[in-house]
Order: structure tokens, then C-alpha cells, then sequence
């Protein structure tokens, strides 16, 4: 008997867990077009505080209001463009997953080819001077060959 009582006190503690660690859902917007707008503008945004997901597909926090300040920002009737502006003059270039080629993103955009470049150049000068060391092949002579037969049949 005193089993079940713990058992059972392992089940509802189990349950009320459960119930705690669960979040309420998120509010849609009322309008399907603006939620479908939100999620498009959203999918091309970074999430600041993950960096590595889209503001879409985040759950943090700031990724939830900025989500709704999208959401009021299409409400209020302005373009993608300048929502993402908004963004942009507010938190910078970090948060579009696409930024603007500007010369203060030359190095996100060419950065990865510069150091391809550089890395093929230091590859071929390395093996340009690793062709040079090595010694260049010499044929015996007729001497040289015969004593080493020799010395292989011994």
C-alpha cells in the first residue's frame, strides 16, 4: 500500500512539471495576411539573441517582441523595406541575414573569396618552393648500376 502512495505521489508531481514548464501560445495575428506578411519578413531577419535562426523561428523573448513590433509596423501600412530599415537603424546590419553590399559590408560579402584567393596563392608558392627542394632525379652510370647489382645479389 505504501507503494502505491508513492507512486502516485510520483505521478502528480510528474504532471504539475509538466504543467509548469509549459508556455502559453503565442498570440497569432487576427489577420492571415498580416501573419503570412510577418513570417516572410520575419524568415529574412535574424534572431539577435540566437544569431543562428531566423526571427520567425525563434523562441526567445526578444525574438516574440520584435515579432509583434512587426506585426504593428505592418499594421501601421509601411513596406518590407522600410520595416527593415526600421530594424536595421536600430539594431544594425547584424540582423538582416542578407545585408547590403556597402563598403561596411565589403568584408561579409568578399571577405570568404579574399581568403580563398589568399589560400590557393600560399598553396602554390608553397608548392612551387617544396618542387624546388627537391632533388632532381640522376641516372647511375654504367659503374654505379653494376655495383649495385652487386651488391644486391650478395
Amino acid at each position: 500500500m505504501k507503494w502505491l502512495s508513492r507512486a502516485l505521489l510520483a505521478l502528480t508531481l510528474a504532471v504539475l512539471s509538466l504543467t509548469a514548464a509549459a508556455r502559453e501560445a503565442t498570440p497569432r495575428a487576427e489577420d492571415p495576411a498580416v501573419e503570412a506578411r510577418m513570417v516572410a519578413i520575419a524568415d529574412e531577419l535574424r534572431c539577435l539573441v540566437c544569431q543562428n535562426e531566423s526571427l520567425a523561428s525563434s523562441h526567445a523573448e526578444l525574438a516574440e517582441d520584435l515579432r509583434r513590433e512587426v506585426r504593428g509596423l505592418i499594421r501601421e501600412g509601411k513596406s518590407d523595406a522600410e520595416i527593415k530599415r526600421f530594424l536595421v537603424d536600430r539594431y544594425g546590419d547584424f540582423v538582416l541575414y542578407r545585408p547590403e553590399v556597402k563598403p561596411l559590408t565589403w568584408v561579409l560579402w568578399f571577405g570568404p573569396f579574399a581568403l580563398l584567393v589568399l589560400a590557393l596563392l600560399v598553396l602554390v608558392r608553397y608548392l612551387r618552393q617544396r618542387r624546388a627542394q627537391v632533388p632532381s632525379v640522376t641516372t647511375l652510370s654504367e659503374a654505379d648500376r653494376a655495383r649495385a647489382e652487386q651488391l644486391l645479389k650478395d
